[in-house]
């Protein structure tokens, strides 16, 4: 049946495919496809490499906080089970050095506890920042805990685990205990002292002493250095060979970055902008997806690698 009210006008015809309804912008030849602004190859360039740089430095802050700490916590289980086994078999390292040479930086050679902070730690040998991402080290020229003289142990306060964060809170009379291929071993605290506090004085031939350090001031702006001084109250332990003080490496000496680092970093950082440059070809000649698929987990692996090189360089307290 036809319609009694036909349209009083001619009906308008449809659009073409692809232009939207709607009368067209002012200027605009009706029934003219919309106009889109090309895409620019310069700026898109541009905004895909700032968004792989935005991707390291969160990889960097990754690495040293949660990712650290979970490599901290790898590093101290498998210390804790090779020193354990060198204590039963009576071959724990009771000096700094072995067959004539010095220990390899990161040999188990303690564990401290400390009940107030109900902290449990393996001590390593050595202080540079690659060997205190795995925990407390001890400063090669001193002692071994338990021994005559003073030890010095080094500890992070925030990067990697940050074991030390909180010596600052000891008070006088708190107890440090230590285990050595020599015995248990007790210390009492005597104090905190901060960077320009009055030294205490060296211990006599008799006595034994520890320090502990890390660093002062806020968790990753470190201002100086903070120790706590201990006292041993256990039996005196015979003095081993001590090395001379050139015997600790540049790198080795407190809040001190690791310069040995340098070369890795330069070639992780090349092979990150030849994943870079080719996860940005993929997606330009193949696809978004594509890209993303394969240069997430490829750069990101290389992120947090060129990361942890680059942590090296950061002092070794922090």
């Amino acid at each position: 049946m036809l319609d009694d009210n036909p349209p009083a006008g001619p009906v308008p015809p449809a659009p073409p495919p692809g232009v939207p309804f709607g009368p067209p912008p002012t200027g605009t030849p009706v029934g003219a496809p919309p106009r889109y602004r090309p895409e620019r190859p310069g700026l898109v360039l541009a905004g895909q490499m700032l968004a792989i740089l935005g991707a390291v430095l969160l990889c960097f802050v990754a690495q040293l906080t949660l990712l650290g700490a979970l490599k901290h916590e790898r590093d101290q289980n498998s210390a804790y089970t090779a020193l354990r086994a060198d204590l039963a078999n009576a071959t724990a390292p009771v000096t700094g050095l072995a067959d004539g040479r010095l220990l390899d930086s990161g040999t188990p050679v303690a564990i401290i506890e400390i009940p107030r902070l109900r902290l449990q730690e393996v001590v390593l040998e050595g202080t540079s920042a690659r060997t205190l991402k795995s925990g407390p080290g001890h400063v090669r020229n001193t002692p071994l805990p338990g021994q005559s003289g003073t030890s010095v142990i080094y500890g992070r306060k925030a990067a990697y685990g940050g074991p030390f964060a909180e010596i600052d809170k000891l008070r006088r009379g708190d107890e440090i205990v230590i285990t050595t291929g020599q015995g248990e071993h007790r210390y009492s605290v005597q104090g905190v002292r901060r960077a320009n506090d009055k030294e205490r004085t060296a211990a006599a031939a008799d006595e034994g002493r520890l320090t502990l350090a890390t660093a002062d001031g806020s968790y990753f702006l470190p201002t100086d250095v903070i120790r706590v001084d201990a006292k041993l109250v256990s039996e005196v332990q015979a003095k081993t060979r001590q090395l001379p003080a050139f015997a600790v490496p540049d790198n080795e000496k407190a809040m001190v970055g690791d310069r040995s680092a340098l070369v890795p970093i330069a070639l992780w950082t090349l092979i990150l902008v030849a994943a870079a440059v080719a996860a940005v070809y993929v997606r330009q000649r193949v696809g978004r997806w594509q890209a993303w698929v394969i240069g997430v987990p490829v750069v990101g692996a290389i992120s947090l690698t060129l990361a942890d090189q680059a942590a090296a360089l950061l002092p070794n307290l922090m």
